[in-house]
C-alpha cells in the first residue's frame, strides 16, 4: 500500500587553461553556440548519477522511469562523455541529492504543509541510504567536485556549486542527467540566470518518458542555452 501511495504522489508531482574549436558545422549554426571552449573556464556537470535513478531496486527507477531503454542510452553516452572529460583532465562536478545527513527532511519541514517535490521526497523516503550513493562509473574520483548542500530541484539550490563555480572563474556548464525536464531543466533556468553558458548533453539525459525529452528539447532549451550531443562533446573534449 505503501508503494502505491508513494507512486501515486510522485507520478503527480511529475505533471592552466586549453582552448578547444569547435568545427561541427550542425554545432556552429546554432544561436549561443561559441567557436571556442576554455578548459579552464567549462565544467562538465553529471546530474543524479545515483542508485535512485540507475539501480534496479532505485525507488524511482521503479516508481518513475517508464522508458527504461532511453534512461539506459542516456547512461551510455554520459559514460562516453565520462570518459573521455576524465582522459583529457576536464573540470568534472557531480551533482547528486543527499539527504543522509537529514534522515528526518527537516529541509523539507519533514513533508509537512508543503507542496511539489517538498513533500513527495519525505513521503517517498528518498535520497537516503543506498539511494543517495554515487554508481560506477560515476562515482567521484579525486579531484572530481561533488555538489553538497543541495536540497532543491536545481543543482544549485542551498548548494557550494555556485561558490565553486565563481571562485575558479568558471563560466560555462556542460550539463546532463536526471530527470531531464525537473532536476535538468530547473538547473539549466537558474544557471542561466545566474548568467552561465550553459549546454545540455540530450541524447545523456532523460526523463521517464521520451515525450518529456521531446518537448524539453523543442519549447525549453533553446530560451535557456543550447544542446549538444554526446557524440559532439566527446570529440570536443578529445581536442
Amino acid at each position: 500500500m505503501k508503494y502505491f501511495t508513494i507512486f501515486g504522489i510522485i507520478i503527480l508531482l511529475s505533471m592552466a587553461c586549453t582552448t578547444i574549436v569547435i568545427a561541427n558545422p550542425v554545432a556552429t549554426k546554432q544561436a549561443g553556440w561559441p567557436n571556442m571552449l576554455d578548459k579552464a573556464r567549462t565544467a562538465v556537470i553529471f546530474i543524479e548519477f545515483q542508485a535512485e535513478w540507475l539501480a534496479e531496486d532505485g525507488l524511482l527507477y521503479k516508481a518513475l522511469m517508464t522508458d527504461k531503454a532511453a534512461l539506459r542510452k542516456a547512461v551510455e553516452q554520459a559514460e562516453s562523455v565520462l570518459a573521455a572529460a576524465r582522459k583529457n583532465s576536464w573540470q568534472i562536478v557531480h551533482a547528486g541529492l543527499d539527504m543522509r545527513n537529514d534522515p528526518t527532511y527537516r529541509i523539507f519541514a519533514g513533508g509537512k504543509n508543503v507542496m511539489g517535490l517538498r513533500a513527495a521526497i519525505p513521503a517517498a523516503e528518498t535520497w537516503l541510504g543506498k539511494g543517495a550513493e554515487f554508481i560506477a562509473p560515476f562515482m567521484p574520483q579525486q579531484n572530481e567536485f561533488v555538489v553538497s548542500g543541495r536540497s532543491g530541484a536545481s543543482i544549485f539550490t542551498g548548494s557550494n556549486l555556485n561558490s565553486y563555480l565563481k571562485n575558479n572563474k568558471i563560466d560555462t556548464l556542460i550539463m546532463m542527467g536526471f530527470a531531464t525536464h525537473v532536476c535538468v531543466e530547473s538547473s539549466l533556468r537558474e544557471a542561466h540566470d545566474a548568467g552561465y553558458n550553459v549546454y545540455i548533453v540530450t541524447d545523456a539525459s532523460s526523463g521517464f518518458i521520451q515525450e518529456q525529452d521531446i518537448y524539453f528539447a523543442k519549447h525549453v532549451l533553446h530560451h535557456f542555452g543550447v544542446g549538444v550531443t554526446a557524440t559532439q562533446l566527446t570529440d570536443l573534449l578529445a581536442r
